[in-house]
């Protein structure tokens, strides 16, 4: 199990210190802005979708290494996704970041993502790792780049 622990904070903080996507996409077709009040952790997630499809997606801003990886994590995972795929992937990762069983399918079809299931422990951390996710799910169901940039807030 340590050795697992251990190959998870790699990843973590793989992804923390070299965000992947880490940039605004030109002309997106979509986009959203979310803000942890409680720690500052701010995001802005930049979503291409051509054709129902996820064909890119990125994000900019600053927050902790927690909040960092997962928005790094998530926007890899979410290339060529379907529309629907994108927010079961959202959905099962939520699940499991709050401590909530999924099945052996479902976390196998998180990949790297299941590297921050050990966030469940701490509540307050919780937050830092879903803010990227609920970002993405207004930039996916917006349907356009968000008109009035309110962002989603995570309390």
């Amino acid at each position: 199990m340590s050795d697992l622990r251990d190959l998870y904070q790699e990843i973590i903080l793989d992804h923390s210190k070299k965000p992947r996507n880490h940039r605004e996409i030109a002309g997106t077709s979509r986009h959203a802005v979310g803000h942890n009040p409680l720690c500052g952790d701010r995001v802005m997630v930049y979503l291409a979708v051509e054709g129902g499809v996820v064909k890119d997606a990125s994000f900019l801003g600053s927050g902790c290494a927690i909040s960092t990886a997962s928005a790094s994590l998530m926007t890899e995972s979410l290339k060529g996704k379907k529309a629907d795929e994108a927010r079961s992937l959202a959905h099962n990762f939520l699940d499991l970041v709050r401590g909530l069983k999924l099945s052996d399918a479902e976390v196998a079809g998180l990949g790297k993502l299941s590297s921050l299931s050990g966030v469940c422990a701490y509540p307050v951390r919780v937050k830092c790792a879903t803010l990227p996710w609920h970002t993405m799910q207004k930039a996916l169901d917006a349907g356009g780049p968000s008109e009035d940039e309110s962002p989603v807030t995570t309390e």
